[in-house]
């Protein structure tokens, strides 16, 4: 087994005070390096692509702000409505301290659609399934890092296991468990290399919403298995058959393969 009791800070200072009000120290930690990094590397992939199609530095940086909006609003209301709606909705206020953690990536994703639906009405020649085809392959990278990110805070847990690659995360307990964080890591960015290798090799004879419907088919189908061998992550989904995680991936990846069934079939007609 591997003992996991690497801190989630980099490193911290402070505290710091303004007159009586104490703000407490101030620390880099590795979940919001990686969330940050998933950013820059992101628009720089984006940036290789608006090149190659020939689409202007203002959109790519329209494109930007939209994405950082929806992705970070959308994850924040996300895990505030989908896992803890009593408490947010009785606290309001609590849902904008973003610094005190608790995201969720079928947040992400809703705020990410959204995002890219009011981008694609102001942009001519940039339809809804044309820039999500092309976001979506950032956002595996993204999912990647942000779970290392996961991994480096000891959180998303899997459940007790014997395996000899079992992680003993000392933050939490001494039970060797599944690194269920690092499983979705290395398969997101397997499907990060899956989805850019068909652009790049189609790039833009790629069929409209083909890219974005195996990202949903990849990424959430992977979601569903791995669940099950995770820890709750709130108390309400004890003794459900499928969790809240994979509930909402399952509408995800049905309209993933209403995608691509709907291109093979135009495809077929087109013959």
């Amino acid at each position: 087994m591997i003992i996991w009791d690497v801190s989630p800070e980099i490193f911290s200072f402070g505290p710091f005070s303004i007159g009586s009000l104490n703000l407490g120290p101030f620390s880099v930690r590795w979940y919001g390096l990686l969330f940050a990094a998933s950013f820059v590397i992101g628009f720089q992939i984006m940036n290789w692509i608006f090149k190659i199609e020939k689409k202007s530095e203002k959109d790519l940086n329209d494109l930007v702000w939209y994405m950082i909006l929806g992705t970070v609003i959308g994850a924040r209301l996300g895990h505030c409505l989908f896992y803890n709606p009593e408490y947010y909705l009785s606290n309001p206020l609590e849902i904008l301290k973003i610094w005190q953690g608790g995201l969720a990536s079928h947040g992400a994703a809703v705020g990410i659609l959204t995002a890219m639906y009011l981008y694609s009405k102001k942009k001519v020649g940039q339809s809804f399934l044309w820039i999500l085809d092309r976001v979506v392959i950032t956002v595996a990278l993204a999912g990647s890092l942000i779970r290392l990110g996961n991994l480096f805070n000891s959180e998303i847990i899997g459940i007790p296991t014997d395996m000899p690659w079992g992680f003993v995360f000392t933050l939490i307990d001494e039970i060797p468990r599944h690194p269920a964080q690092l499983y979705e890591s290395i398969f997101y960015l397997i499907s990060f290399f899956i989805l850019i290798n068909i652009y790049r090799k189609k790039t833009t004879k790629t069929e409209q919403g083909l890219i974005f419907g195996l990202f949903l088919i990849l990424i959430f189908g992977f979601r569903i298995f791995v669940e099950f061998i995770k820890e709750d992550q709130t108390a309400f989904e004890q003794g459900m058959i499928l969790n809240m995680g994979q509930i909402l991936s399952i509408p995800l990846v049905a309209y993933g393969g209403y995608l691509i069934y709907k291109i093979k079939s135009l495809n077929q007609l087109k013959k």
